[in-house]
């Protein structure tokens, strides 16, 4: 039976993103939550992380509005589809028990950094060691690397989603 609930999880600009949209684009009908759409401000991994199990829990989320600095549009997703969470915080010691498959992606700091500098541009740059920082606390806190059922790595997409379309039954 495939699996029906994915956590995909690691650090910023280690491919979480990319391996999320590739397997929810040969998945049919997978549903998609981005944790970039609810963290909160510049602070807000754990508040995020934690809204992982109510998303599990109530099939609904509500996305952080970040230019308004406020909470935005609640969405609601369907119960009887696949569903795959990703962002850092995604696996945690409460979530991963409500799940099928977790990922955890590995990938070095300078590659990562470098992506996901090009990636968000100047936006993020200022606030680079300040979301570091709450990563590292969150790793030694939950040790998501731990907890997942597989890791993959961030420098080859197509292997990972191969990987990963395996144990999800895809």
């Amino acid at each position: 039976m495939p699996a029906r609930r994915v956590l995909i999880d690691g650090r910023s600009g280690s491919g979480k993103t990319e391996l999320a949209r590739a397997l929810v684009d040969g998945w049919p009908g997978a549903q998609l939550v981005r944790l970039d759409d609810l963290y909160p401000g510049w602070d807000g991994l754990d508040e995020a992380s934690a809204s992982v199990a109510s998303i599990l829990g109530t099939h609904r989320w509500r996305a952080w509005d970040w230019a308004a600095e406020a909470p935005g549009t609640w969405h609601e997703l369907e119960a009887s589809r696949p569903l795959i969470i990703e962002g850092v915080g995604a696996i945690s010691s409460t979530s991963v028990e409500l799940v099928d498959v977790a990922v955890w992606i590995e990938l070095d700091d300078e590659t990562r950094k470098r992506r996901a500098l090009v990636r968000d541009r100047e936006a993020y740059a200022p606030f680079w060691d300040r979301w570091a920082a709450q990563e590292l606390a969150f790793l030694a806190r939950e040790k998501p690397r731990v907890l997942a059922d597989i890791e993959v790595s961030g420098l080859d997409t197509e292997t990972a989603l191969a990987v990963v379309r395996r144990a999800c039954g895809v």
